[in-house]
């Protein structure tokens, strides 16, 4: 199985991890009253949401020093990822690889400056091929990658998995028959599509039909159903509604 393609987005300490499951595994560090439709105990303020419904965006961005409490090594390459995530991530790629549909993995957790890196570079290129400059090249690299802080990928909480054969960033990648498998079996381990086609305007991103977000198994499923992308779910959410 060759889950990982290496492109040196995943940095920090690694630890090493025993074998993984198929099905998914139960949820780490998640109480009951962590659940979608429960009324004890629910939180009213994204502060006081659990750690796998943390809220990750150009308003709510991380510390520049933020580091997830330990990373583990993904199979097959360099990326790493939160330890919390990584059963439900290989119960999810074991799955996909058994229906015939292996991922590749090509981004998982990046630390603030490879993020950093990753933006300046999307801002020159908007200025070199849309002669942009400013305020405006960075608002429109922005679109297609996060500001430093500002990307789940540093929180060890998201991977972007890509069809083996074909490794194209893009909207076709979303025809491919390994994301139509993720899209369709995804929330069954905990993971959602966080950035989704007509939700751009909301989230602040452009459509990336490669980015999981690990939010739970029971959240992702409410999260998927509802059709909602997550920040609109939240603001339910919180609202108890």
């Amino acid at each position: 199985m060759g889950y990982d393609t290496s492109d040196g987005r995943s940095e920090g300490q690694n630890q090493p991890q025993g074998e993984h499951q198929n099905t998914a595994p139960e949820e780490h560090g998640a109480s009951k009253n962590d659940q979608p439709g429960t009324s004890s105990n629910v939180p009213h303020a994204l502060e006081e949401l659990p750690w796998n419904l943390q809220l990750i965006n150009g308003s709510h961005p991380l510390p520049s020093d933020f580091v997830p409490p330990e990373l583990v090594d993904i199979p097959g390459g360099s990326h790493t990822i939160d330890s919390r995530v990584y059963d439900h991530l290989m119960a999810m790629l074991d799955a996909a690889d058994k229906a015939g549909t292996p991922p590749a993995v090509c981004s998982a957790y990046r630390t603030y400056d490879y993020q950093r890196q990753l933006f300046e570079s999307r801002v020159e290129r908007c200025k070199r091929e849309k002669g942009l400059e400013g305020e405006g090249a960075e608002n429109e690299a922005a679109f297609w990658v996060a500001r430093p802080g500002t990307s789940e990928h540093q929180a060890g909480l998201a991977v972007d998995l890509i069809d083996q054969n074909y490794t194209e960033l893009d909207k076709a990648q979303e025809s491919t028959p390994t994301q139509k498998w993720l899209m369709e079996h995804c929330a069954e381990y905990g993971f959602i599509l966080r950035y989704p086609t007509s939700k751009s305007a909301i989230t602040g991103i452009g459509y990336e039909p490669w980015h999981y977000r690990f939010v739970g198994v029971k959240f992702a499923s409410a999260i998927t159903n509802s059709g909602l992308c997550f920040e609109e779910w939240l603001e339910r959410y919180l609202a108890g509604s």
